[in-house]
């Protein structure tokens, strides 16, 4: 039996000794994709820990790392690791004085940079910053900058000795200095040792099996350490291949290029997922949408005996018709992932039971675990043997959990920090006696599941003496195809109310459908306060009328990053939007009617030109163009369509399909 590694340098180590020849990392270049095996990988770590150290770069010496995710970020933060150093990774949206306070804050010495904007947007660097390496080939005049290429060819021509110091770390040397999203406060620097992570690596597995078989895809912020360690350091563990993401937009074209067996991501990206494929089926035909509705019957009828557990195996029968709507519907789905993938991974935050329940269904399942920085990250997780919908799953191997009289979860484990950078009192008030205070809200069934309520913080108490806690309604929300975005205020109110962003693009296909007239994005949302409506009822309906809310407005614009309204989880900062929005939360409660819709601060923009989100692409064609009242040329073309050989042969071949769908199903 192999011994566990003391260090990360030498967890990869035992990787390239069992798959020296494997692809490590993939990552697109010029329009094709380029690779390096894992002993290459090793030979382009030693290069780069050598140019750092000619640099000054020694144990504990803080490196930050300013870079969207590709093979530069994974080639530092080893390189970073192996010398003692310590990584300290930032987000490249935040502002120039963002990253200069969190500089200044870890006692950087010196910078990885992605490029010259990241780097001018800095202008001031620290008195400590010593060096700052630009990743992308660029002139950039400056006394401290130097290109990421010459780095490596100064340590390339320095001597090759396999042993440089790694093998002296332990377990309990300090790793990185994460530095929190920042939802309640500002940000803090979270000290995780290479034991926190490699515990938290070595322990996810057991729920995440993974192998040098998967391929999976990185897309989410490497600053964060839910994708530095499940994206990053376990697929390194495993001997699997990172292939990276040209961007987050582009992420619908890469899965088709890569054909990844894993994914990590966020709720919303799973959401988005979800909302595609319900209206991609909302505009098949009436036998498209039949066949859908019986397969995923079949698949839930499936699902149910499969929770049973292992005693209770699937029914032959029922066996076979799931394969045939496998082959018949969900392929199509499988497709838009790549036709490779098995388990998507989803963290973060909340993800809503019925989109978890609908993708277990069609054989693509979503672990959702739980955690936060604190736990490097990861605190519970979905067992892949056995899911529940609504559920973060079983607190991992080695790990404790309890709840106190107010119900708040504590932890304890080997993957708990190390503490605070350079804020002991926070510290002791956060981990006491080796317990973990989470802030979180939770609650632990008889199988010893975990459910998030909220964050304690984000409860909102009503003036009646009632709590609420939004994230289980806004997530409800967020799961309707023509919602966008969704957050619920109402603290010291008599009631709750919500902000909704709509997703016009899907808006707009459904006005279309229904001949619905509108020149804009403000005449469309206004034309759809009904739907919406509809929809929050629809959505809330399980939930307690206190938690529902009463009113609502429609925003025009949506909480973005850039703007400082996300996280870099995606997550809305509540704050912020209630700030933003004082003047129509505010009417909301007043005796007047309130604002229904709230123009964007922008230019109005054509309706057709939906803000964001990816195009989506019909797993089936549409068999009409819509419903809206014909005109008279119409209704000619329409009666000398009747007449047509196509419409008859088509009409023929119609009927044929439901009478093998009849005898098939």
């Amino acid at each position: 039996m192999q011994q566990k590694p003391q260090n990360l340098l030498e967890m990869l180590h035992f990787t390239v000794k069992r798959h020296p020849n494997k692809k490590a990392v993939l990552w697109k270049e010029d329009g094709r994709y380029r690779s390096v095996s894992y002993f290459e990988l090793w030979d382009l770590i030693r290069q780069f820990a050598f140019a750092l150290r000619q640099m000054g770069v020694q144990r504990n010496t803080k490196v930050a790392i300013i870079s969207e995710n590709g093979p530069h970020w994974l080639i530092s933060d080893f390189a970073v690791l192996s010398l003692g150093a310590v990584t300290v990774p930032i987000y490249p949206s935040l502002t120039g004085k963002q990253i200069r306070t969190i500089l200044q804050n870890a006692d950087a010495e010196v910078a990885i940079v992605q490029n010259p904007e990241t780097a001018e947007r800095v202008k001031n660097w620290p008195e400590r910053i010593k060096k700052v390496i630009l990743i992308e080939q660029a002139v950039f005049d400056h006394p401290l900058v130097i290109s990421f290429r010459k780095a490596m060819d100064q340590g390339k021509a320095s001597p090759i000795i396999d042993r440089w110091g790694w093998q002296t770390l332990g377990r309990n040397d300090l790793a990185t200095i994460v530095y929190t999203s920042g939802t309640t406060g500002e940000p803090k620097g979270v000290m995780l040792s290479h034991g926190n992570i490699l515990a938290n690596v070595e322990n996810v597995q057991h729920f995440v099996p993974i192998s040098h078989r998967d391929t999976s895809l990185s897309f989410l912020p490497l600053s964060h350490i839910f994708e530095r360690t499940a994206g990053q350091f376990v697929p390194m563990s495993a001997g699997g291949t990172i292939a990276y993401a040209e961007s987050p937009d582009t992420v619908a074209q890469n899965l088709l290029e890569i054909r990844p067996t894993l994914i990590t991501g966020v709720p919303r990206l799973f959401e988005k997922m979800y909302a595609q494929v319900m209206e991609s089926i909302e505009q098949s035909s009436p036998l498209k949408k039949r066949l859908f509705r019986w397969a995923i019957k079949v698949g839930e009828d499936r699902l149910r005996h499969i929770n049973q557990g292992s005693g209770w195996p699937v029914p032959l029968e029922l066996e076979k018709k799931y394969l045939r709507a496998k082959q018949l519907v969900f392929s199509k789905i499988h497709e838009k992932t790549g036709g490779n993938l098995r388990l998507m991974i989803s963290g973060g935050a909340p993800l809503h039971p019925d989109v978890s329940r609908f993708f277990f269904t069609i054989g693509l399942p979503v672990l959702e675990g739980y955690g936060m920085t604190e736990c490097s990250p990861v605190i519970a997780c979905n067992p892949v043997h056995y899911i529940k919908p609504g559920t973060v799953g079983r607190p991992l191997p080695g790990t404790e959990v309890k709840l106190t009289d107010d119900g708040e979860l504590l932890v304890k484990g080997p993957s708990v920090m190390m503490g605070y950078y350079k804020q002991p009192e926070e510290t002791v008030r956060t981990v006491v006696n080796g317990w973990l205070h989470t802030g979180d809200i939770a609650q632990i069934d008889g199988d010893g599941y975990l459910r998030i309520v909220d964050r304690k913080k984000n409860l909102i108490v009503l003036s009646t003496g009632k709590n609420v806690a939004p994230q289980p309604v806004e997530s409800a929300l967020a799961s309707s195809r023509f919602i966008q975005q969704a957050v619920l205020v109402g603290n010291n109110r008599p009631y709750v109310c919500a902000l909704i962003v709509p997703d016009f693009e899907t808006l707009t296909r459904h006005a279309q459908k229904n001949g619905w007239t509108f020149k804009t994005q403000e005449e469309l949302a206004r034309l759809s306060r009904q739907l919406l409506q509809g929809e929050i009822d629809r959505l809330t309906a399980e939930f307690a009328p206190f938690e529902r809310p009463k009113k609502f407005s429609v925003l025009m614009e949506p909480f973005t990053l850039e703007k400082g309204e996300l996280t870099p989880t995606l997550k809305v900062r509540t704050g912020v939007a209630e700030k933003k929005y004082g003047e129509v939360i505010d009417a909301l409660y007043s005796d007047e009617k309130p604002e229904e819709i709230i123009p964007a601060t922008g230019k109005e923009t054509d309706p057709s030109k939906a803000p964001e989100g990816p195009t989506v692409v019909p797993l089936f064609q549409p068999s009409d163009q819509g419903e809206a009242s014909e005109s008279p040329k119409r209704s000619i073309r329409w009666k000398r369509a009747v007449l047509s050989r196509q419409v008859v042969i088509g009409i023929l071949t119609g009927i044929l399909a439901g009478i093998m769908v009849h005898v098939l199903f």
